[in-house]
């Protein structure tokens, strides 16, 4: 593999790095923040901590227009800048309205990342590479998680304000990063798009000094020329990748992820376990997270996404039926924490390891961050509501219920990969557009 390509992928990754470290340092600061601000249960939880989330739907939702209009570079360039005002604005606020707009801010960033980073990845990366590459991404996430949960942990003594320097110590990596974007070639994908072909030809002469960078423009430009202009991932020649980012984007959260690692401790203490399980949850999951993550990582170019979600699905199907029956059958013990354990190993290998992935592969060059937007929304909606409901279904229905719902969703799942997923390795983007594309004929 070429090193620039590796160096490249790896800081557009570190967007994920962000994600992951925005998304989880708010928990440090989570009750000293109600207490500080005297706010109820219903504003802390809607407003104080639900802000960021809805900025991160926002992000998602509209994250497409720069990625397109400005190009993958510049986009992730002011993502950096959004975590960075985020995180040094939601340290120095007095207010929780305030906090709660910075907050967004750093949410916004979160969604635009999902879309622009991926896109950008997959477009400088070979064919055989782009898997891993692209995978980077969650790994990133995932390892931003764990820094927040160490870092949290670290500056708890700091003081009476500690949870300002919990927040804003991201503003460090924020800054880092979006100085080392600046470094890296915008996509040559995007800019054949734009009719800048002798700076996209530079590009990957770069990417490739052995290849035919002629060749490959030529095939890009071919490509892009085979559709006409104004489409729209609405039409109906679009409308399999359409059909595929929603589902894989569906069964993502209808696997009870976001669910359990928000209510970890919930879920913990409803299977009888005490609080000192909470360091288990957050510590424990993060680094089998981290593992499993990396060995998909390893295998998606090797494997194959399908296998990998093969295994996957049958994981979730396996952990999840053995998690509901553990509340159904009243095990106690060390049974439902082993079980989610294996839970999340199968999240991380499967679904964790591909979705970034095969979304960004999909659709064609001119749709991409359309189409990926679509996706992630997608994703980021169902990431709101699923969890919002957790508490009243365990408080109604039960936390056995709650789980079989959750394994029966992932029988779906796998009748999704084994008749409608079709296989991305080793295929080029331009290959998998002619691929995918229904002709209206």
């Amino acid at each position: 593999m070429n090193n620039k390509i590796l160096i490249w992928s790896i800081t557009a990754a570190l967007a994920g790095f962000l994600f992951g470290f925005d998304t989880v340092v708010i928990s440090g600061a989570d009750k000293k923040l109600q207490a500080l601000w005297g706010s109820s249960d219903a504003f802390h939880g809607s407003v104080v901590m639900a802000m960021a989330l809805w900025g991160t739907v926002i992000g998602a939702l509209f994250g497409g227009i720069p990625t397109n209009r400005l190009g993958r570079k510049k986009t992730l360039i002011w993502i950096g800048i959004f975590y960075f005002i985020s995180a040094v604005g939601s340290s120095l606020v007095n207010d929780p309205y305030t906090f709660a707009f910075f907050r967004f801010l750093g949410g916004v960033g979160v969604g635009a990342s999902t879309i622009a980073a991926p896109a950008y990845v997959s477009e400088i990366s070979p064919a055989k590479d782009r898997g891993r590459l692209v995978a980077l991404y969650q790994f990133n996430i995932v390892l931003g998680i764990l820094i927040a949960f160490l870092s949290n942990y670290l500056l708890r003594n700091v003081g009476e304000n500690a949870w300002r320097w919990m927040i804003g110590v991201e503003a460090f990596p924020a800054l880092i990063y979006t100085l080392l974007i600046f470094t890296v070639p915008k996509s040559p994908r995007w800019l054949i798009s734009k009719n800048r072909n002798e700076e996209a030809k530079k590009v990957l002469d770069l990417i490739n000094p052995d290849g035919d960078a002629e060749k490959l423009m030529l095939e890009i430009k071919k490509e892009s020329e085979s559709h006409a202009s104004g489409e729209n991932i609405f039409m109906k020649k679009y409308r399999f990748p359409l059909i595929l980012a929603f589902l894989i984007a569906m069964f993502n959260q209808f696997s009870g992820i976001n669910a359990f690692l928000y209510y970890a401790p919930r879920i913990f203490e409803e299977a009888g376990l005490g609080e000192s399980t909470a360091l288990l949850s957050s510590i424990g999951i993060g680094v089998t997270n981290l593992m499993f993550t990396l060995l998909g990582v390893f295998l998606i170019d090797r494997l194959g996404r399908k296998v990998l979600m093969y295994i996957g699905s049958i994981g979730y199907i396996i952990s999840l039926s053995l998690v509901s029956m553990a509340f159904f059958l009243d095990w106690g013990g060390l049974a439902v924490p082993i079980f989610l354990f294996m839970f999340i190993a199968s999240h991380a290998i499967g679904q964790g390891a591909i979705i970034w992935v095969f979304i960004s592969e999909i659709f064609p060059n001119h749709l991409r961050a359309s189409g990926q937007s679509f996706g992630t929304s997608t994703h980021w909606v169902l990431a709101a509501i699923i969890p919002s409901l957790v508490p009243l279904l365990f408080s109604t229905i039960g936390a056995g219920v709650v789980f079989m719902i959750f394994a029966i969703m992932m029988v779906f799942q796998l009748l999704f990969v084994i008749f409608m997923m079709p296989e991305t390795k080793g295929i080029s983007l331009e290959e998998l557009s002619k691929k995918l594309t229904r002709d209206e004929k």
